[in-house]
């Protein structure tokens, strides 16, 4: 679930975090989790919620209540349409969210965290769960085989660690792949155990940043697929998208955390992109110079 620190949320508001904290005292709303240090996070869902009832110049306790209603009922709408097997009926509940709202806020403010109550309701391997998983999957390859063609000649490689295509999981890695797309991206999809001819596939793709994505995979498993990609591809980020603090997999591959949001993850990774300036020519191992050449290396 897509968080927001208090000076984060208290931008997208447009008001101090000062005036936030007494909202908060003043209606419980919007009410903060807390980090482990005990810091205030915000659900990004009420916080936007919140800034689209301001604009419709409320006063803040008609807006408090407006918002309340408003992600309630969204995130309530495809509950229950999922949670009784209706699935005609959650297409609707989308499309009646994506009327009022971006592809990516239906994602990341609906969405996702209506698979993640259904989870902890049902059981990620439960039956029931299967079929809602199914769903989802099905309705964001839907999304993506519509979103826009990519802008950009940077291609990004994503590692799926997720383990299991319906896991939560599996689930987060299908939204980002939808994101990365929607910022302009185009990318390519390889299981982090797909180890046989993973240097022709990168070779022809030649990847400028590569994501390792979900956390169902071992450490080991996952280092040992980013080091055959470095070997084939030479140096380029490697970035982590949903592997929590898994240290040992921070430092077996150099790589850089993305936040947990597919939506703000998207974003970063075209941030770093932006960062590395226009595609250029890399070094690249003499393996893949040989390929490329048509001729295989002794």
């Amino acid at each position: 679930m897509r968080t927001l620190k208090t000076s984060e949320a208290a931008a997208v508001l447009n008001v101090s975090p000062n005036t936030l904290r007494a909202w908060e005292r003043r209606f419980g709303y919007p009410k903060p989790q807390r980090s482990p240090g005990r810091h205030r996070l915000y659900v990004h869902a009420e916080i936007a919620a919140l800034r689209d009832a301001l604009m419709e110049g409320l006063s803040i306790s008609s807006a408090i209540s407006r918002a309340r209603e408003a992600v309630a009922a969204d995130t309530h709408a495809l509950v229950g349409a999922l949670g009784a097997f209706e699935l005609d009926r959650a297409d609707q509940a989308m499309e009646g969210t994506i009327a009022l709202k971006s592809v990516e806020h239906a994602i990341d403010e609906v969405l996702l965290p209506s698979m993640e109550q259904l989870a902890e309701r049902h059981g990620a391997d439960s039956a029931p769960w299967s079929l809602m998983a199914r769903w989802a999957v099905d309705w964001l390859g839907r999304v993506r085989r519509l979103s826009p063609v990519p802008s950009r000649s940077q291609w990004l490689v994503i590692g799926d660690a997720s383990g299991a295509e319906l896991s939560p999981e599996g689930i987060k890695v299908r939204a980002l792949e939808v994101a990365v797309g929607r910022v302009g991206l185009p990318s390519v999809t390889l299981p982090v155990h797909g180890i046989a001819g993973l240097a022709d596939v990168l070779a022809s793709v030649d990847p400028h940043a590569v994501v390792i994505a979900g956390a169902g995979v071992a450490d080991d498993d996952v280092a040992r697929w980013a080091y055959r990609v470095r070997m084939a591809i030479g140096p380029l980020p490697v970035l982590l998208f949903g592997r929590g603090a898994r240290e040992g997999a921070t430092r077996a591959t150099g790589a850089r955390r993305l936040p947990d949001s597919p939506v703000r993850a998207a974003d970063a990774v075209l941030e770093i992109l932006n960062e590395l300036g226009a595609p250029q020519e890399r070094v690249r191992p003499p393996q893949v110079m040989a390929s490329r050449s048509g001729k295989r290396s002794a």
